[in-house]
């Protein structure tokens, strides 16, 4: 989340803003520093500071133009983006513009003063190379977090790199994260993703250098750390699954590379192995090592040692399913002949993926004869559980019709596409009019609104809705908004009906703005609110906006924040 500086207390939450500026009031800030220093025109830095509660937190930020780009406090706060001690130290920061000076708050240290980076420097220079081996020394017996991101960092320039290598240090990572409970709770990822980050960037620089030996040992070390840390960790923000999905990455732009022969034979090895011993069985990644496997194939003797692999896979649902049956096609067009190819796909052709590989290459060889077959066959397989996939398949039908400019045929396929169709792959409504006479255009259209009608989904109204903008037929339009008010219909009907309906448009925005400022309090409701005042300005209804506003200053005095807001339409 990005805060301007001088928006922050609109964006955000109104608890979380009072706790924070009662936090800075009663001096919780009890060190600020500037890390380092940017333009002076405008603020830009990186800001830390200590603000002391329950217990001390320290709350880092950095600030980019006036707004601050990055925030994070080590609080275990995570209901919801900022915490209250993130809060307390951008009043701090924004003390002066906001007038909140106190004479017992330390303001931030001038430019005169040296920054911290700038005192790091200088302590670097003066500190001997000994006495600087007995610090990190000891502070590696001290401190876990300390030593593991020492050994990520560094670890690269140890002689005795291997898996194991790189696994026990990940390993130490995740445990120091899951303490004495065992479990990595949503704020200890932010330690695991700041300590485990050093490898991903060595390993790309060990790949750009041509040392493939260690991106396999990182790879597969992440791999497998990081699938067992599911078992005990909170991966709501997907840290865990980046670090894989980054090691499945690097491991198949390995396999492009021109390998050592014994080193790919490892490689292979160890994608065919961790396969059988299932590993990573229930994951995306365990049909993934395959692909990987499959990269580094050149010889019809490995493709079948993937194919047996396919052959005994334990397929959980349809997804997988399809998704080892279209891997295994792959192989077989690459390593055999075109008779155990055709076999295969005639006995698979109810795979969706498989079925549209097939109409693709027909339709491009204009074999329409072949392109109709699998698409009605698809229509007959799928109607009952698939209708999504219907579509698809009368897509093709209506491609054909369109070739062989069989116009009765375009209209009853696009007519079907355009009736129920929430992903349309044309523009049915366009086809329909271009092939539809003049005199007989309206009738259809009225035949299409009367069949849709009585029918309760959201999908055919927005047709309805859709078939009125496109053909004008704003009275029309503003009877079916009436029937469904709300302020999100409205505003979006807006450019259609301001033109003729400005005073009506204006005085539903007034009805449903007092219900909502009566039922809902917060600042982001205030601010909704006025959004939707604006947009009666814009109207015309400055008049019933300025009435509006002095109703709620009479009637809600007490809230603050409405006030702000409404002071700003």
């Amino acid at each position: 989340m990005q805060i301007p500086l001088n928006e922050f207390e609109q964006l955000i939450d109104e608890k979380i803003l009072k706790r924070g500026l009662s936090y800075f009031k009663g001096g919780a800030i009890a060190d600020f520093s500037e890390i380092s220093t940017g333009e002076p025109a405008c603020r830009t830095g990186r800001y830390e500071a200590i603000v002391s509660g329950t217990e001390e937190y320290t709350v880092q930020l950095e600030i980019s133009n006036n707004t601050i780009t990055e925030h994070n406090c080590d609080c275990p706060y995570d209901m919801g983006p900022v915490c209250k001690h993130v809060v307390a130290v951008i009043f701090h920061l924004q003390q002066d513009e906001l007038e909140l000076n106190l004479p017992n708050i330390s303001k931030p240290r001038k430019k005169k003063t040296k920054s911290v980076s700038q005192q790091v420097k200088e302590l670097l220079n003066a500190i001997s190379h000994n006495e600087l081996i007995d610090f990190v020394q000891e502070n590696s017996k001290k401190d876990k977090k300390f030593r593991n991101y020492f050994l990520a960092s560094f670890g690269h320039l140890s002689q005795n790199q291997s898996k194991e290598f790189y696994q026990k240090q990940i390993h130490s990572i995740l445990q120091t994260a899951a303490g004495r409970d065992g479990w990595i709770g949503w704020s200890d990822m932010k330690y695991v993703v700041n300590t485990t980050e050093p490898f991903l960037e060595n390993a790309e620089k060990y790949l750009a250098n041509n040392n493939f030996e260690n991106v396999f040992f990182i790879s597969t070390a992440l791999l497998e750390e990081m699938t067992e840390a599911f078992q005990y960790g909170d991966d709501s923000n997907g840290d865990l699954g980046y670090f894989i999905e980054s090691a499945m990455e690097l491991l198949s732009k390995l396999a492009q590379e021109k390998l050592p022969k014994i080193l790919k034979e490892e490689i292979f090895e160890y994608c065919i192995s961790s396969f059988n011993q299932k590993l990573f069985e229930g994951w995306d990644w365990h049909l993934g090592m395959l692909h990987i496997a499959c990269e580094l194939t050149e010889k019809e003797s490995d493709a079948d040692i993937i194919l047996s692999c396919l052959d005994t896979i334990n397929i959980n649902g349809e997804y997988e399913r399809e998704r080892a049956q279209s891997f295994k096609l792959d192989l077989l067009r690459k390593f055999k002949n075109e008779k155990e190819v055709e076999k295969y796909i005639n006995k698979h052709i109810s795979n969706s993926s498989i079925r549209k590989q097939e109409i693709e290459k027909a339709f491009a060889n204009e074999n329409f004869e072949r392109v109709v077959k699998l698409s009605k066959d698809g229509i007959k397989c799928d109607e009952k559980d698939k209708p999504g996939l219907v579509k698809v398949w009368y897509n093709w039908l209506l491609k054909v019709a369109q070739s062989h400019k069989d116009t009765s045929k375009v209209i009853e396929y696009s007519r079907f596409l355009f009736i129920d169709n929430f992903h349309p792959e044309q523009d049915y409504y366009q086809i329909l009019k271009e092939n539809i006479e003049d005199e007989n255009w309206h009738p259809f259209l009225e035949k299409i609104i009367k069949e849709v009608t009585p029918k309760s989904r959201w999908t055919y109204t927005e047709l309805i809705r859709k078939i009125y903008i496109k053909e004008e037929w704003w009275d029309r339009l503003f009877l079916m908004l009436k029937q469904n008010l709300s302020m999100e219909n409205i505003e979006q009907n807006e450019p259609y009906l301001s033109k003729d309906y400005s005073s009506e448009l204006i005085e539903l925005y007034s009805e449903r703005i007092i219900n909502y400022v009566e039922k809902y309090i917060g600042r982001n409701h205030y601010q909704t609110a006025c959004r939707y005042l604006r947009r009666m300005k814009k109207l015309g209804g400055n008049e019933k906006v300025n009435e509006l506003i002095e109703i709620f200053k009479k009637q809600y005095p007490q809230r603050k924040a409405l006030m702000d807001e409404l002071n700003r339409v």
